[in-house]
């Protein structure tokens, strides 16, 4: 294998196309405004309406909300939705973000009746800081240390109403006293094609570009249930068509991009099927711990379990076990080989 692609795929810094992390190959003038504009979540979004319309009913706050959910799937644009929703300010920050009391006291303290506060990757969030979310949350008070030593002394700060929207892609890492205080806590999944079909023509319409039903579709079909994924694939798609001065994507275009992408017909990339390749070739098909997983593959632990195994689990390549990772017959059949086989793998790479 060429030295130089053997590099490109062991550095973890590379953006991939087909990542559902947010990378530089993304913008956000697609998104939806208002739930009706909202593709997909269908479960979701109905519970969301009704508490919505009883909220402006009585004419209060909206209950505290969190998303929990892989990357790429929609939390901040769901956010943005609801704040929209109820005709209310959003204010939008992070976890990590947030390293002091006081930075969180002072969002807080200027927050509008009925703001939104979004906080996303809010699982990252110090605990002190945390902390002061409970009162915050539950009274709408928060306490404030003000000197140090013997003179310091604690005032209370009365707060507006305001609706708190806490983004996760780790809610098992939320601690129980947080994750208490939310009054919904709406899971997230991944999307079908069928939707992400409607995502892709309906973000052509909105870029000005014509695109084919069947063409929408492969995209739809390789970007791994994730509109964040199928967006980044339609404006590499929409490059080519512009190039060769194309007035609608057609099938061809869609097949020529995915072929100089890596990205085949179940939505693998060149990590992906590494990834697979090692679990069988070297592992046997398993069970392997992650951490040994992520040493041969040169990577981090948590890249492995939040970006690549949501999907390859979700569709079915690889199972998780007590003893660690498991292939599936489905990746033995992708491969073309028997279990009980492995190392018969010359090519797979430029599968």
């Amino acid at each position: 294998m060429d030295t130089k692609k053997e590099r490109f795929e062991f550095q973890e810094d590379v953006e991939r196309i087909v990542s559902p992390e947010r990378t530089t190959f993304d913008t956000y003038l697609l998104r939806p405004k208002f739930l009706d504009e909202y593709i997909g979540q269908e479960n979701i979004k109905e519970r969301l309406r009704l508490a919505i319309k009883a909220a402006k009913m009585r004419g209060e706050q909206l209950d505290h909300i969190l998303l929990a959910g892989p990357p790429g799937l929609g939390k901040t644009t769901l956010a943005g939705v609801i704040a929209n929703e109820m005709n209310a300010n959003i204010h939008i920050t992070s976890g990590p973000v947030l390293e002091k009391q006081g930075d969180l006291a002072a969002i807080l303290t200027n927050l509008e009746r009925g703001d939104v506060l979004f906080i996303d990757e809010i699982h990252r969030m110090n605990r002190n800081v945390e902390e002061i979310l409970y009162s915050a949350m539950e009274d709408f008070q928060i306490d404030i240390m003000i000197g140090k030593g013997p003179a310091a002394r604690s005032i209370r700060v009365e707060l507006q109403p305001f609706t708190l929207i806490g983004a996760t892609t780790r809610s098992g890492l939320l601690t129980s006293p947080l994750r208490n205080r939310f009054g919904m806590i709406l899971e997230m999944s991944f999307y079908t094609e069928e939707e992400l079909k409607l995502i892709i023509q309906r973000a052509a319409d909105v870029l000005g570009t014509a695109i084919e039903e069947r063409a929408a579709q492969l995209i739809a079909k390789r970007s791994r249930g994730t509109p964040r994924i199928a967006i980044r694939l339609l404006k590499r798609v929409r490059d080519l068509s512009t190039i060769k001065h194309q007035r609608i994507i057609d099938e061809a275009t869609v097949e020529e991009v995915m072929s100089l992408l890596g990205i085949d017909e179940y939505g693998l990339d060149e990590m992906d099927r590494r990834l697979l390749r090692i679990i069988v070739e070297v592992y046997n098909g398993g069970p392997v711990g992650l951490k040994a997983l992520a040493a041969s593959l040169g990577v981090t632990e948590d890249t492995i379990s939040e970006v690549y195994e949501p999907f390859l689990v979700q569709s079915g390549f690889i199972a998780r076990t007590a003893r660690g990772r498991v292939a599936t017959e489905k990746t033995y059949k992708y491969f073309g080989i028997q279990r009980g086989f492995g190392g018969l793998f010359d090519g797979v790479l430029d599968r």
